[in-house]
Parts: C-alpha cells; structure tokens; sequence
C-alpha cells in the first residue's frame, strides 16, 4: 500500500523548460546580451550540465548559481557581472510557474488517496514562491527543499533527512515520483523507497537506473498509486 507520495516539483508539476525559458531571456536583456533561442538554447544546456554535477557531488551549490553564467557569458564574449546576473535570474524565475498539463488535476486527486511531500533540488526562496504563487503549498503535507536540508537529491543523506521529519511516514509504504532519473529515481533506489518514473516523452532508460514503474501522464500517476492501494 502506497500511503505517501514524495513529488518532484520541476519538469513534473511545473513546466519548468517553458518558465526557464521566459526568465533567461528577461535576465539576459537586462544585461545587454541578446537573447535569441540559441543563447538561451545553449544556457540550458549548461544550466544542466551544471545541475548533474551538483547531484554528483562535484561542485557546490554556489558556484553552480554563478558559474553557468560565467560560463556563458566567456562562450559568447560578453563582459557582464555573473552575481548580479544570478540575482536578476532568481528574481525573474521566481515569477514563472506555468504548470504541465494535468498538473492541478493531478494534485487534487492525489491528496485524496495520499499524503503529498514535495522533494526538490532547488533554491528555497524561488520554489517557495512559486508554490505560493501558484496556489499550490496547501496540498502538501510536507516540503523538502535540497537548500534547506544540505543535501541534494539523489543523495541518501537527503532522504534521510526528509524521513528522519516524518516519524510516522515508513519507507515502504512511499513512492517517489519525478522526471529525472538521475536525481528522483536513483534518489528513491537510494532512498530505498518505490520508484515511478514520468516520462511524458516517452525518453529511453539509458542510464539504466532501476526503477519500478513508469508513468506517461500525471493522470496515469494517479491510476497508478489507486492501483497499488487496492
């Protein structure tokens, strides 16, 4: 029986390549530099790469939010202050959360059937916002926020400490569910918890990560953990 449900926020509930998108492009103009697709096309590619090392345990939190514009800015000859850039961008993604389809539906029927946690990598001050702004915080028994703990996903340690909170909440009877591989499903293997991996673009496992089920929609999310507790 599945009775809790940690949830990643980004690329599950928020579209966040869509609020990414709008943000790099304001923070950019305000600095002088151009914003054309291949720019922002290309600072998403590094924001990434910068993201994966972070859940890898190369680099810090801090130089990931200032070294991708760094980054950036040495790739396209632009002289321009990666810190206050970061500033602007926190500011302007803060303001971004467009949902994916199904999203709001998805909560609602959820929390009838579970409690919901969220479990995110990410800055406290820009996801807090956003859920708030959104509407959506009321929903959640919980918010794991990898700022706030000191742990990224898909650490053991950030679990840990997320159920070290939850007395009451027992691993097996918890899913993790989320986009990404790498940071939710091999956090949930970690975790030592269910794994269901939403995958609306039908992608390949090529990271071969194990995981336990595997959903398309946020709809078949919610057939799915109504399915278990059957």
């Amino acid at each position: 029986m599945i009775k809790n449900l940690f949830c990643d926020l980004d690329d599950t509930l928020f579209d966040f390549h869509r609020g990414e998108a709008a943000a790099i492009r304001e923070t950019l103009s305000r600095v002088g530099m151009t914003p054309t697709d291949d720019v922002c096309r290309r600072y998403s590619e590094i924001n990434r790469g910068f993201w994966r090392a972070l859940e890898r345990g190369e680099i810090t939190r801090e130089k990931l939010l200032t070294e991708r514009f760094s980054v950036l800015f040495a790739e396209y000859g632009v002289t321009a202050d990666a810190y206050l850039t970061q500033r602007y961008y926190e500011n302007a993604l803060s303001e971004q959360h467009p949902f994916l389809p199904g999203a709001m539906e998805f909560l609602q029927d959820v929390r009838k059937t579970v409690s919901l946690y969220a479990v995110t990598n990410g800055t406290a001050k820009i996801q807090r916002k956003r859920m708030t702004d959104a509407g959506i915080t009321p929903y959640f028994n919980g918010i794991f926020i990898s700022q706030e703990i000191g742990h990224e996903k898909p650490s053991r340690a950030f679990f840990d400490a997320c159920f070290a909170s939850l007395p009451d909440v027992r691993r097996d009877e918890t899913l993790m569910l989320g986009d990404s591989l790498t940071s939710d499903m091999q956090g949930g293997v970690n975790a030592g918890i269910l794994t269901c991996w939403f995958n609306p673009r039908g992608e390949e496992n090529t990271a071969e990560i194990p995981i336990d089920f595997e959903v398309s929609s946020l709809a078949d999310a919610v057939k799915l953990i109504r399915k278990l507790n059957q």
